[in-house]
This record gives C-alpha cells, sequence and structure tokens, in this order.
C-alpha cells in the first residue's frame, strides 16, 4: 500500500497522477537485465556502459551492481527536453565521454526511448569511434519511436504513453530522487 503522505512529501507536496513502477519493481528487473547483459559478452572482454545523465544516474548506479563480471562507467550528456514534456527535437551533446570506445563493447544505458531524437544523433556519432559493438539498454521503451537508427537490446520496461517521472526521470529537474516511477 503506498503512504500518500510519504509521497507527497518527497514529491514537495506535489500529487502526482499515478505510480507506474514500484521500487521493488525496478529493482527486479534491473538485476534480470545485469545477468542478462553479462552473459551476451564473452568473459575477459571489455564492458563500458555509457549512460546517458541526467536522466539514467539511478539507473546506470543499480545496473552496474547487477552486472556480475567487470565493467567500467563513463557517462554524456544530451538534451532535447529543456523544461518541456515533450522533445524539442533538436539533440545538444553537452558532454562527450572521455573513455576510448574503439575496440570496446560498449552499452548505451538510457532511462526512456520516447522520440528517439536523442538515439538517433548519439548511434552514428558513437559507431565512428570503432566500438567492438555498440549497443542500447534502457530502462523504459515507450514505443512511439518510428524510425530509429538501432532499438535498444535490453529494455525493462514498456512505458505508457504518459510523462514519467521518478529514479532519474525529471520536469525542470525536479522528481529525479523519487525511488518509483510515476506519472506526473
Amino acid at each position: 500500500m503506498l503512504d500518500t503522505d510519504k509521497i507527497l512529501a518527497r514529491t514537495g507536496g506535489r500529487p502526482i497522477r499515478r505510480m507506474v513502477y514500484t521500487t521493488d519493481e525496478i529493482a527486479e528487473r534491473v538485476r534480470e537485465m545485469g545477468e542478462e547483459i553479462a552473459k551476451a559478452y564473452p568473459p575477459g572482454e571489455d564492458l563500458l556502459l555509457l549512460g546517458l545523465l541526467k536522466g539514467s544516474f539511478m539507473f546506470i548506479s543499480d545496473l552496474i551492481r547487477d552486472i556480475p563480471r567487470p565493467a567500467q562507467v563513463d557517462f554524456l550528456v544530451a538534451s532535447s527536453y529543456g523544461s518541456s514534456t515533450t522533445s524539442s527535437g533538436t539533440v545538444r551533446l553537452l558532454y562527450d565521454p572521455e573513455a576510448n570506445l574503439a575496440g570496446r563493447h560498449v552499452i548505451i544505458v538510457e532511462d526512456i526511448v520516447d522520440s528517439g531524437t536523442t538515439l538517433n544523433r548519439l548511434i552514428p556519432l558513437l559507431d565512428a569511434r570503432g566500438p567492438k559493438s555498440l549497443e542500447v539498454c534502457a530502462l523504459l521503451h515507450k514505443r512511439i519511436a518510428t524510425s530509429l537508427v538501432r532499438d535498444a537490446r535490453w529494455v525493462g520496461f514498456d512505458a505508457p504513453a504518459e510523462f514519467l517521472i521518478g529514479y532519474g526521470l525529471d520536469h525542470s529537474e525536479d522528481f529525479r530522487n523519487l525511488p518509483f516511477i510515476a506519472s506526473l
């Protein structure tokens, strides 16, 4: 049972529409994804998780702990939302990863695949850097993008066509701290 007072305290008194995925549901699915990823790559080969900040920070921190093999982490920052609840269609790369991608298995860790604009901009850019493989792992996928350059190999949940917050997902930088995912 959800404690409405605790939820309102975490959201600064702003009500949410509904709970979409609980903390326990997220933890279980992330654990499963970590195991799936570990099995997908040969032992001893470099594995780099490349998180798309800021939204993926909670997901990637849990995911890497649930991958039972050595892996490294780096980040990049790309934005297509600003303060809106819909993608602007323009992707700005604000921080480029420092890690060398050449010859490595690289997994882009994304919080949510929505319009696909960000991934369509980033995948060709990262492919050009010569990774041994380049895959996408998304916690959420709305399944509304019509022409993805590359779809996610691992998906935590098929997400409803609603604006989601929590577990790293935000609205104008608010709500990232929620341990669950809710509809705003």
